[in-house]
Formats: C-alpha cells, sequence, structure tokens
C-alpha cells in the first residue's frame, strides 16, 4: 500500500503548502508556527508574533467571510460573502477556550422572521459608527435576499442591544467582485469614506473633489479586452467618496482605480489603497501590477478599459507609493493602534488573496507624499485573505475566505509586550505635507484667493504639490486663468496650465494652446518635463478633436526631431502623438524601434517589490500563467510600437509594409496574459484595413492569420474542446462511473481530453508534451483506473518528493518557494518557475531561517470538470493505454 501510494504521487506535478518549522529566535528572522492545528502550522510570522485559530465558519454552515467590524462593546461582527451577518464575543489572547460564542444578526422589525430569511448581508463592507452598523451590500437582489447594492444603516432605537432599523442609504449600481466594497471611519471621526470596484457606476454625487469631466485622454488606438472583460466600463473607473453619517452629502475623493477593495488612513490623516491588477494584462505594456497608492484629494490613478491604461509618469495622475506585483488585493489597515513594534505602528498592512501574503508597507516622509518598504508580513499557502482589523485589544484579526472557499478567522499578536514601552511617536507632518493640505482645501467649489496661491505650485518638484495646484485651478473659472495661461513665462508652469485648460477649456482653444506649447525650449526640459509637455499636446488633441492641417503640421514639426527618445516612456507618447497627426517619417522610425532589442521594458513585471517568480509556485490557479509568460515574453516595448501603427496612412512603402505585417507573425510565438493574442490580432485586422483591397489576402498571410483559431483570442489548436455537460467530479463518483469498465471507447476523443484539459502542458505521452510533471506512457502499467481518476480529481492527497517544492524562510522576513535542485557549497539552487526549470535561482544559506516541504499539488483540482462522463472514460482509455491507439479497450469501428 505504501509504494501504491508514493507510485500515485506521480500523476502529481508539484505541490506547495506553507507549514513552515521555525529554527531561529532573532529578532529580524520570520518564524514559522510549530503547531498541531495545520491552520495555524501554515503561517510564517515575523520573529515575536503569535497566531491563534478563533474559527473555521465553513464548519458551521456559516458560509465564507470577507468582512468584519469591531462594534463598541468589543463584539466582532462579520459578513458571509453570499450570506448573513454574525456578531460575536472573541475570547482574550491565550485563553484556553478560544472558540467564540456566535449569534447570526436578526432585525427585530416587529414581525417574526424565520431562521432561514437573511435580513442583512452579502456586505464586503463593515463598520460600527456613530451608534450603528454600516453594512455595504454586493448583490443583485434575488429571493434569498432581496436587498440590492447598496450602503444601509442599521440602528438600535429601542438600546435592547439588537438592531431594529434598516435605513437604505444609497442604492449603487453594480455587484460583483468589481462592485461596491468597503466603508472606513475618517481619521477626525465625523463623516465616512467608502470605495468601489470599477464595475460600480459613481453615482451622482453633490461634490466633486476631481473634476467630473474625465475622458479617455489617450491616443492609443483603443483595443477593448478582446474577453469582454470590463468593455462596458469607461473613466472614472474605481473611486473613493466621502459622506456624512446620514449619507446625505456625498463627495467624490479620486478615482481612476481598477478593484480597490479597501483603504486605510495613517496618523496624519492621508489615505492609503491597494489598487489591482489586470492579470490578463500581463506582459502588455500598458499592464499595471497591484500597487500601494497614496490617494490625496481629486487625485486620478489612470485607469482606463482595455489597452487604454494611462502611464504613471502621466502629470494628470499621481503615481503609486510603490508596486507591489501580481496578485488580488483586498483587506488595507494602518497599524496604529495595533501593540506590535514601532515600525508596524507606522506600516500600511495590505492582503493578497491570490498568493496568501500579508505585506506591511512601512510609510516614510517624502516630501508631501511616501516611500514605501515592503515586508512580509505574514503568509501562508493556501491562504486566501480576505478582511482584517485592529482589535480592542491591540492584536490584528484576518479572515480567509471568498468565492466560497474554506473560511477562517485568525489572530495575530506580538508576544513580548513587555518590550514595547516606548510611546510611539506619530510621523512628522512635513512642510511639503501641509502645502499640499493648503492646496488641497481650494478643491470644490470656487474660492477667493484660489488662483493667487495655487499658481506659483505649478512648476513644484514635489509632483504630489504640483497635482494638488492644478486640481485647484481647475475647480475656479476658466475665465479667471485662461489668459494666465498664455502669458506665464516659466516653462514648466506653462505646461501644467495648458494641462489644466486642455481639461477644462473648449475646442475654441486648441490652436493657440498649440502654439503656446511649441514655443517652449523643449531640449532645456528635464525628461520629465517633456514627458509633461508631450503630454499636454495629447490632452489638446484628443480633448478638443481632429486637429486642422495647420495645427498637426505644427505638431510634427516640433515633436518630430525628438523622436526617437532616450526612454520607452516618451517615445510611446511621441510616437502615438505623431501618428495621430499624421507625422510622415514615424512609420520608419516606429519600424526601427519594433525591430530593435533594446529598451526599458523588457519586463513590464520588472520593477516590483514582489518578485514574478516568487509567486509562481504560491498558487498554481495563477502561478502558472505568470510561469508560462516569464518563459517567453514579448517585449513590452515592440507590442505597444506595433499597435500604435494600427491606423498609421502616412509614410508606408510596400517594404516598410511587409517588415510591419511580418511582425505579426512573430509576435504571435511569445505567450503573455490571457488577452495578449487578442490584442495582437484586433491590431492587425485593424492595420489590414489600410491596405489596397488587392493586397488584403497577401498581408493577411503574411502576418499569421493562419496560425489562429476562428476566434482569434488564442493561437489554433488541433485539441477538439469537450462537448460535456460536465460536473465538479468528486471520489464518489469514481465507482459508478467505472461499474462498466472501459471497453468501446473513442481514442480520439481521449486525446483530445488529454490536450483540452491541457494535461500536455505539464506530463509527455510517448515524447509528446512537457517534462514538468511525470511521463505517462507508462502509467496505465501501474496504476489501476480508480487510482488514475482519484489523482486527478484530488491531485494534493500524495505528492512525490521528486515533484515537491521547498518553502525558504529568510532572515529578513520573506520567504522564496523553490524546487530544490542541489546544494553547493554555501548556497541552495532552486527552480520556481516549471515552464523554464534550467533558469536557477541562488539563495545563500546563511539567509535561510527554516525550510519546509508544501503540500498542494501545483496540478490545479477540476482540471476534467468540464467533461462528460464518456469524455473522461474516453481520457482514462487514453493514460492507460499509453496513448496507443491499437489497444483493445478501444473500439475499431
Amino acid at each position: 500500500m505504501k509504494t501504491l501510494k508514493v507510485d500515485k504521487l506521480l500523476l502529481c506535478v508539484c505541490i506547495l503548502v506553507f507549514a513552515i518549522s521555525c529554527t531561529s529566535d532573532k529578532k529580524n528572522e520570520s518564524e514559522t508556527v510549530e503547531s498541531d492545528n495545520p491552520k495555524i502550522a501554515k503561517l510564517k510570522l515575523q520573529s515575536g508574533f503569535g497566531a491563534e485559530h478563533l474559527y473555521s465558519p465553513g464548519d458551521n454552515n456559516m458560509g465564507s467571510w470577507v468582512a468584519m467590524t469591531f462594534d463598541d462593546k468589543g463584539r466582532l461582527i462579520t459578513s458571509d460573502q453570499y450570506g448573513a451577518l454574525y456578531r460575536m464575543e472573541v475570547a482574550p489572547i491565550g485563553s484556553e477556550n478560544l472558540t467564540p460564542e456566535i449569534e447570526k444578526l436578526k432585525i427585530q422589525t416587529g414581525t417574526q422572521v424565520a431562521d432561514s430569511i437573511i435580513q442583512m448581508g452579502y456586505a464586503q463592507g463593515l463598520l460600527y459608527a456613530f451608534n450603528s452598523l454600516y453594512v455595504m451590500v454586493n448583490h443583485r437582489g434575488s429571493d434569498e435576499f432581496e436587498k440590492s447594492s447598496g450602503l444601509y444603516r442599521l440602528q438600535d432605537t429601542d438600546n435592547d442591544d439588537q438592531y431594529d432599523k434598516i435605513t437604505l442609504l444609497k442604492a449603487l449600481e453594480g455587484a460583483g467582485e468589481h462592485g461596491p466594497h468597503s466603508i472606513v471611519l475618517s481619521p477626525d471621526g465625523e463623516s465616512l469614506y467608502v470605495i468601489a470596484g470599477n464595475h460600480t457606476d459613481l453615482p451622482e454625487m453633490e461634490g466633486y473633489r476631481l473634476p467630473n469631466n474625465w475622458k479617455d485622454d489617450n491616443l492609443f488606438p483603443q483595443i477593448k479586452d478582446p474577453r469582454g472583460h470590463a468593455n462596458d466600463r469607461g473613466a472614472p473607473g474605481g473611486w473613493v467618496a466621502n459622506l456624512d453619517p446620514e449619507g446625505k452629502q456625498w463627495e467624490l475623493v479620486a478615482s481612476g482605480f481598477r478593484n480597490p477593495f479597501d483603504l486605510a488612513f495613517n496618523e496624519l490623516g492621508d489615505m492609503f489603497v491597494y489598487d489591482s491588477d489586470m492579470e490578463w494584462d500581463l506582459g502588455m505594456p500598458w499592464y499595471r501590477p497591484t500597487r500601494i497608492c497614496h490617494v490625496t484629494s481629486g487625485s486620478e490613478f489612470g485607469w482606463r478599459t482595455g489597452n487604454g491604461k494611462w502611464s504613471a509618469a502621466y502629470p494628470d495622475n499621481v503615481p503609486p507609493v510603490i508596486n507591489i506585483g501580481q496578485g488580488s488585493p483586498t483587506n488595507v489597515v494602518h497599524g496604529k493602534g495595533a501593540k506590535f513594534p514601532k515600525k508596524y505602528q507606522h506600516s500600511v498592512f495590505a492582503f493578497d488573496w491570490s498568493f496568501g501574503i500579508i505585506y506591511a508597507i512601512e510609510m516614510k516622509a517624502n516630501g508631501s507624499s511616501y516611500v514605501g518598504e515592503k515586508e512580509e508580513f505574514l503568509s501562508g499557502i493556501p491562504l486566501p485573505l480576505t478582511d482584517g482589523v485592529i482589535g480592542p485589544d491591540g492584536a490584528m484579526y484576518f479572515m480567509t475566505g471568498g468565492r466560497r472557499l474554506e473560511s477562517d478567522l485568525y489572530r495575530v499578536y506580538y508576544n513580548n509586550q513587555d518590550e514595547l514601552t516606548e510611546v510611539v511617536a506619530d510621523l512628522e507632518q512635513t512642510k511639503e505635507n501641509t502645502i499640499r493640505k493648503k492646496l488641497e482645501t481650494y478643491h470644490g467649489a470656487p474660492q477667493d484667493g484660489a488662483i493667487e496661491f495655487a499658481w506659483p505650485y505649478l512648476n513644484s518638484k514635489d509632483r504630489f504639490i504640483q497635482y494638488a495646484a492644478r486640481i485647484a485651478v481647475e475647480h475656479q473659472p476658466v475665465s479667471t486663468w485662461q489668459e494666465k495661461v498664455y502669458s506665464e513665462t516659466d516653462a514648466v508652469r506653462k505646461i501644467h496650465a495648458a494641462v489644466a485648460l486642455a481639461r477644462q477649456g473648449d475646442k475654441s482653444q486648441q490652436s493657440r494652446l498649440i502654439n503656446s506649447l511649441v514655443n517652449i525650449d523643449y531640449v532645456s526640459l528635464s525628461e520629465q518635463n517633456q514627458v509633461d509637455l508631450v503630454r499636454a499636446m495629447e490632452l489638446t488633441l484628443s480633448r478638443f478633436g481632429k486637429p486642422n492641417t495647420d495645427v498637426k503640421r505644427k505638431v510634427s514639426s516640433y515633436l518630430s526631431a525628438h523622436y526617437p527618445a532616450d526612454t520607452d516612456v516618451l517615445n510611446q507618447l511621441l510616437s502615438k502623438t505623431l501618428v495621430f497627426v499624421d507625422d510622415s517619417s514615424v512609420i520608419s522610425k516606429t519600424l526601427a524601434l519594433l525591430e530593435s532589442e533594446e529598451g526599458e521594458n523588457a519586463s513590464v513585471m520588472a520593477n516590483t517589490a514582489t518578485e514574478a517568480s516568487d509567486l509562481i509556485l504560491r498558487n498554481p490557479q495563477y502561478g502558472m500563467d505568470i510561469a508560462e509568460t516569464l518563459k517567453n515574453m514579448p517585449l513590452a516595448q515592440h507590442t505597444y510600437y506595433g499597435l500604435v501603427l494600427q491606423d498609421a496612412t502616412t509614410g508606408w512603402t510596400p517594404k516598410l509594409r511587409e517588415r510591419y505585417f511580418k511582425w505579426f507573425y512573430k509576435a504571435f510565438s511569445f505567450k503573455a496574459g490571457r488577452s495578449y493574442i487578442g490584442f495582437i490580432d484586433k491590431a492587425r485586422k485593424k492595420a489590414l484595413t489600410h491596405v489596397a483591397a488587392n493586397k488584403m489576402e497577401f498581408y493577411n498571410q503574411m502576418s499569421g492569420d493562419s496560425l489562429l483559431s476562428k476566434s482569434g483570442n488564442e493561437l489554433a489548436s488541433s485539441a477538439i474542446q469537450p462537448k460535456g455537460p460536465g460536473k465538479k467530479w468528486e471520489e464518489k463518483d469514481i465507482a459508478p462511473l467505472l461499474a462498466d469498465g472501459l471497453d468501446n471507447r473513442n481514442f480520439e476523443t481521449g486525446r483530445n481530453m488529454f490536450l483540452a484539459t491541457n494535461c500536455i502542458t505539464c506530463h509527455s505521452m510517448r515524447g509528446e508534451g512537457q517534462n514538468i510533471g511525470p511521463e505517462l506512457s507508462q502509467v496505465g502499467t501501474r496504476f489501476s483506473p480508480e487510482d488514475i481518476l482519484r489523482a486527478i480529481i484530488d491531485p494534493s492527497d500524495v505528492i512525490s518528493d521528486q515533484y515537491n517544492t521547498t518553502v525558504f524562510s529568510l532572515k529578513d522576513g520573506n520567504s522564496i518557494v523553490g524546487r530544490l535542485i542541489s546544494e553547493e557549497g554555501a548556497n541552495y539552487k532552486v527552480s520556481q518557475n516549471p515552464y523554464a526549470p534550467d533558469i536557477l535561482r541562488t539563495i545563500p544559506k546563511e539567509d535561510v531561517t527554516g525550510m519546509k516541504m508544501s503540500s498542494v499539488s501545483l496540478m490545479p483540482p477540476g482540471s476534467i470538470n468540464r467533461l462528460s462522463d464518456d469524455e473522461v472514460k474516453d481520457l482514462l482509455a487514453y493514460l492507460i493505454s499509453g496513448g496507443d491507439a491499437e489497444n483493445e479497450m478501444f473500439s475499431k469501428e
């Protein structure tokens, strides 16, 4: 039996889990918790911290928890993502019995309500404040729960400790994972802040700190996501609003996010948000990793649908504090009030659901904003993090769950409270921070003195001050400052004033504004100011419509001499602007860049705090997409230049067209996010509309039409997809399926299912396929059909050491997950990318404080859930036969 179990593992690819044993007690080293409870044992903590597992709601039919808050009596209130609200008293740290007494909240409305009825729930945000429980419902009304998305207020009007009044403060259009999310109390305790994802319509508000005349503002030829994601969503994207406790006065604070779940304030009242990435855009030049944003008054963060996302370098949005990397952001909480060491009380804690990491971002003042230093505060595999709060006891409470996954409630605390004798002072309010906040008082309605105060700061070297000054100007009547744009003699002030006028003026200003900008000495500007200048021109052209011939000639003459530039961000701005104004040299210059191997953006996943390779083996569902992309990723600037030329019409020759369309054929050989092929094909088809009709088919074939599937969203495959109907296969389904054996099976269907279920991406059969997992040609000689199917359904049941991975805990508090290949003297050599196993990472042994084998297979469960009973049987027959069409199991008809 032991041999059978070990051999059975050969059907699994790799595995991961995060139960690491700890061997070090140094203050700066990470630790793992030694515990008989596997839910605790899988956690990696910073030195000196302990953790307790408090509750598993799924074990008690309470769903999967995603939101929590403490009330005024120190009780924890939680919400099931698809169910009711619960309230509990939590036992003190270290109690012998940690299991809380839990009550399902019932709203006493004077009528008897059955236990099965959900009166309030489906919340992705909870907050107790103003003697009320605020609930952000994220739901489309149904028979199970009639209430739809919106902000609700629950009150106890008769002081019997039960809520008896429900008030809808504002209905919101939008639901799902990009719907309305968290509610947070303002720093002064007088109002509320709410945050919503980009699939939540921005409701009409009483005030707008960001002027509400947003546009796409991008001359890059628009391509919406080929797979349809967010195609009906436009500016302003995800948003943050402030409101009074009664929900009567709403004010937009900031927008341009993709899908932020939460926000937090530091001790100076500055707001931080953890925004999400679009994982299907991996490898694309407009890809933006998950990032921590310092959200200031009136700030814009540049999310636009499809390929329209702005560069963080543009002056009309503000940059992130730090790029984290790939992931799925959920909770954000600040460390103020935590009984933790000093640096954590100045940190923003950011939760990543996909890869099970809580990042601690220590914020250090930098002018009017901050710089962040990242640390892996806590992690686990798997650990789908949802919400978290600092409790009244100074501990951090956090939950896992979401998407109906197994859900747990934890508490993290610092062991040595006696060490925490120092009174932690607030961060210093810098002079620049004070100036920025003064400028922000002019955001909103017009005010006397605003122009006089704000205008001088348009040339500030502090980008957040410069941005705040421009927004202050934009809130004043254009007539009071329009002429100052043209009379301004300082080049930098003129550029940012021009950005303001492009956003707030009308088309009658286009020619005059362009004339003003082309008189600036371009070469005397810094690189960032050159970016700002070209962006100001782009805004003037995109906001005011197609320019006349004279304007196009002036822009072309002014910018063409500076293209190409030394940086990708400038080249991208220059190329799209010059294409838009029909510059005659832009095609040949851009093709030269397209064919060059030089450029900054060789990897758009670089320059992040968390290396992409460190995430691959933490979650097989998401990590393998990263692995494939890293193996053969296109140069991001090539993709940009290839797409920018799709609408170019001036300057083509037959030779240039051939060079261009041959690039598309080459581009299809690269791997990036799921939408990459579709983006390239849409640009290819658009470019073909500009060629002569009698050349259409010639260029169509040259550009790789034969390589594509019918949809154009992926490369053509010989695999025939399952017909189904599928189901969620479980172990109990094995015996009934195999009761009649595997006679008269279809070989071709079995082979197609081997391809369609992506087995071939990790395994080989008769030399065809990959060698990430074991070769399967002999699997049928060693295992029964029952064993094979059981291993497919539950690949993590048993894992072979040959395909296992190791988690290395490091002294700096971080961890590395990889497959240990060898030990060479003072170093470990590990492989982190199954699709590029020969690329090894060196880990000095002296940096490692602990090692643990993981326990979650890289082979994902559910791989056969699209298959019908007969298709599963055909797949099993194909595996058992070793890919032999002559095997007696197959019908000869």
